[in-house]
């Protein structure tokens, strides 16, 4: 059995998946890399032909017609046989040290008594002509250097939440909780970090920046306008978050810091879907908005007052032009959390 499984969702990607690679192989034959070829129409398939004859020990090249980043995903998990699961973007790549470290602290893990759930480390965004990198830390919120639970977690700051750059999951946990993740669907890596929560025990947070997550491409799913064109799937994100969170309240419940965690992520969540619905302009999303808002008070009225009469959830609901301009100003926090661009 591998240590850890890295799968790399591909489609369209022959500009940049080679530098993805090569930055994965690093991890020698410990890790096998899956690259899942989602019905690419460039050398992407090629490429990973090419990985997988070079590198036959350590590279699996799968080719499926296209379904979006989420049937990838669940591509990925099906074909894994290692002991941790990671998936890594093919536009993104991995620091050599930091993933020595990472590989180095599972297998040191793996041969003791405990069973770790997930591991945590940092990620950087490598913004396209940014002078300086933002590095996304938690050395506030998580102990450093060993095994905890949710008992032990601290204040997550707004904007610092585990997202799928930071997150290793034990693999079998993720086949035992049933994760399957939507087709043709964007930002599904939200679900991807959200739905096994409930089922993590164990933590590890190794304070190293491992994921370099490139940001700034023409087209990419995270710039604004792309977005603004994509928020039926956001909001179809956000429902299924909500949906999620209700469904699972009473096992929730019992860890009290788990449950501010996950409904702190889905009001984050929440305001990005409305802010992007604002800056829009139109009244077709403006009643868009209207209707999110509506779904979550029948779906969990308790829920909805805590999301809506919170700091973030009043600004976005404040009436009239006025109220607008200033529910905008959301963005910039927004901003800031997701790296718009």
């Amino acid at each position: 059995m591998k240590l850890l499984s890295i799968v790399v969702p591909s489609y369209n990607s022959e500009a940049y998946l080679s530098k993805c690679i090569d930055s994965l192989l690093a991890g020698g034959e410990d890790v096998e890399i899956i690259i899942v070829d989602d019905g690419s129409k460039d050398r992407t398939g090629e490429i990973a032909d090419k990985f997988e004859r070079l590198f036959p020990n350590i590279v699996k090249a799968v080719h499926q017609e296209n379904g979006g980043h989420g049937a990838a995903v669940n591509t990925g998990l099906l074909n894994a046989t290692g002991l941790y699961f990671k998936v890594v973007d093919s536009d993104d790549w991995v620091k050599e040290s930091a993933y020595k470290k990472i590989l180095d602290t599972l297998k040191e893990i793996a041969g003791g008594d405990k069973v770790l759930d997930m591991l945590i480390s940092n990620f950087v965004y490598e913004k396209e002509g940014a002078k300086k990198n933002k590095v996304m830390k938690y050395h506030h919120a998580l102990p450093k250097d060993k095994i905890f639970t949710w008992d032990e977690v601290k204040h997550f700051r707004k904007g610092q939440y585990i997202l799928m750059h930071s997150v290793i999951y034990r693999t079998k946990l993720l086949k035992d909780c049933g994760l399957k993740l939507p087709e043709h669907t964007f930002y599904v890596d939200n679900l991807f970090v959200y739905e096994p929560l409930p089922y993590v025990k164990t933590m590890y947070y190794l304070d190293v920046n491992f994921y370099r997550y490139y940001i700034g491409r023409e087209g990419q799913s995270v710039n604004e306008q792309v977005m603004i064109s994509r928020i039926d799937q956001q909001i179809q994100v956000n429902k299924l978050m909500l949906d999620y969170l209700v469904k699972k309240k009473f096992e929730i419940s019992r860890k009290p810091k788990m449950r501010k965690y996950m409904t702190n992520y889905l009001e984050i969540i929440t305001v990005v879907s409305s802010v992007l619905l604002l800056r829009s302009g139109t009244e077709e999303n403006l009643e868009k908005k209207k209707e999110l808002w509506k779904y979550i008070k029948q779906k969990d009225i308790f829920l909805y007052m805590r999301l809506r009469f919170g700091i973030m959830g009043n600004s976005m609901n404040l009436p009239g032009k006025g109220g607008r301009k200033i529910s905008v100003e959301s963005y910039k926090i927004c901003r800031r959390i997701f790296k718009f661009n």
